[in-house]
């Protein structure tokens, strides 16, 4: 039986530090100088080997490097005691001048609160359930919500401009979409999409050519001839720095919510297309499904609303699972990631460390709005793969 002096507790920060040592050392005589040199420092109650046989500080974790006769690394040090205690062990981690027979110097990097990372995640979860309750609780009609999502979104339609262009209600906000008419207006109203305007022709609107220069501008059209030739059109007028098209033969006024935004996300900057004459931007790399090994399908499907990550190599070898909240620390420390399936969502940053450690497959529950894409990462959702 466990008494009550042994029982666990649940940790509430971490403590993290760097050291450097002037010659080669290993992992024992990192925690063997720690232990030794703050031992005694603040009596008993504060004595790191009686802390830990209590629990109350957990397993000291120590990666380390040996290069050039100078090894380097990384301390961290779970705590439950209280700010102040806590603060304390890692004020007394800095006394520590000698590892082994070596010369050193440890550096506090930070003390991280882990319920505060556990109430960002929880509030990120609780958007995700209140949302999703939202959808399945509304009436299951379809088109009971097609007619009334209609009549919604067209009562928000304004006309803008001497020429009075359909737009949405935040055509003056910092970015814009330029879309072909009304019915393009109306249906990226029905996803929430309200800084949109449409040019009604191939003649663009001078509204449209001054509402452009001063703003990211998105020109989303048709993939059909009359697409190609608005985009012709603006090319020559209009101040463009995006280019998104619907799939080939079809409309923007046609397509589903998940259509529009997947085109969104799969906008070109301009450039690209000036330079393959405005001819339709290609699709970026994606991952089929058919390339993926049977155990990360299943991975992804219960991965879903478990908060955590699963890193793996270039043969889709399992290298670690943690938490969504630490990914991005640990993609800076590890190496030989090639591809990374996780419950959250896949932002700017985190698609900017992959592309920076030569990650290439990177599979989320969504994806935010990106402003750039990494050619070289191939991007997509966990929805996609599970169809």
């Amino acid at each position: 039986m466990v008494s009550p002096s042994q029982q666990p507790f649940s940790h509430k920060y971490v403590i993290k530090a760097r050291f450097e040592v002037e010659g080669v050392v290993e992992k024992p005589d990192v925690i063997g100088a720690i232990f030794g040199q703050t031992e005694g420092l603040f009596g008993s109650d504060l004595d790191l080997r009686e802390l830990q046989k209590s629990g109350r500080i957990g397993r000291i974790e120590i990666t380390l490097k040996s290069e050039k006769d100078k090894t380097t690394g990384t301390i961290t040090i779970p705590s439950s005691l209280d700010r102040v205690s806590t603060a304390i062990i890692a004020a007394a981690l800095e006394s520590v001048d000698r590892i082994g027979p070596c010369e050193s110097k440890i550096i506090l990097e930070k003390v991280e609160d882990l319920r505060e990372e556990k109430r960002r995640a929880i509030m990120e979860k609780a958007k995700e359930i209140l949302k999703n309750w939202i959808i399945e609780t509304a009436p299951s009609t379809e088109e009971i919500l097609r007619e009334v999502s209609e009549a919604v979104r067209q009562a928000e339609v304004i006309e803008y401009g001497p020429e009075r262009l359909p737009a949405g209600p935040e055509v003056d906000s910092g970015s814009l979409i330029i879309v072909e008419g009304r019915a393009d207006v109306i249906n990226l109203l029905k996803c929430g999409i309200k800084n949109v305007i449409g040019v009604e022709g191939t003649k663009i609107p001078q509204t449209v050519i001054e509402l452009a220069k001063n703003k990211e501008t998105t020109a989303f059209l048709d993939g059909d001839r009359g697409g190609d030739l608005i985009l012709k059109e603006l090319l020559q007028v209009a101040d463009i720095d995006y280019v998104a098209r619907a799939p080939p033969g079809k409309e923007v006024e046609e397509l589903t919510p998940k259509e529009i935004m997947k085109a969104l996300r799969e906008r070109v900057p301009v450039e690209r297309i000036k330079e393959a004459g405005a001819a339709p931007p290609p699709p970026p790399p994606q991952v089929p499904r058919a390339e993926l090994p049977g155990k990360v399908l299943d991975a992804i499907k219960e991965l879903r609303g478990t908060l955590e990550a699963l890193l793996y190599d270039e043969s889709w070898n399992e290298i670690e699972r943690i938490p969504v909240s630490e990914l991005a620390e640990r993609l800076k420390a590890l190496e030989g990631v090639k591809a990374v399936v996780f419950d959250g969502v896949v932002t700017q940053r985190l698609l900017d460390l992959a592309e920076g450690k030569g990650i290439k497959v990177i599979i989320g529950d969504r994806i935010s709005d990106l402003a750039k894409r990494p050619l070289e990462v191939k991007v997509m959702t966990m929805s996609e793969l599970s169809r």
